[in-house]
């Protein structure tokens, strides 16, 4: 057993739902969170915002998913992110489980 987090800007809800569906991820939460960025060492003019910091809505998955379905996800993950336009990304991250009951 793993658990799963998953990361990204508020607007990629659905498509992780759809791709928690798709790859058999029966149970999961999620819950709003506020992103952040430093971006103090960009460059003024390639910082859209001309700020040094950006917070923005995010949303934080996690399941516990066995590991057969982790490849899946990876793949889907990655095809994804692949076909975006914009910087940003879905983010997924695997953690093993010592115990649990």
């Amino acid at each position: 057993m793993k658990l799963l987090l998953i990361t990204a800007v508020r607007e990629f809800e659905r498509d992780i739902k759809e791709i928690l569906k798709k790859a058999q991820v029966k149970s999961f939460s999620y819950k709003d969170v506020k992103g952040f960025k430093d971006n103090s060492e960009d460059a003024l003019e390639a910082n859209w915002f001309a700020a040094n910091e950006q917070e923005m809505e995010s949303i934080l998955f996690y399941a516990f998913v066995d590991e057969e379905r982790m490849e899946k996800l990876f793949e889907m993950v990655k095809d994804f992110n692949a076909k975006q336009i914009s910087k940003s990304n879905i983010h997924l991250a695997v953690l093993n489980i010592e115990k649990s009951n």
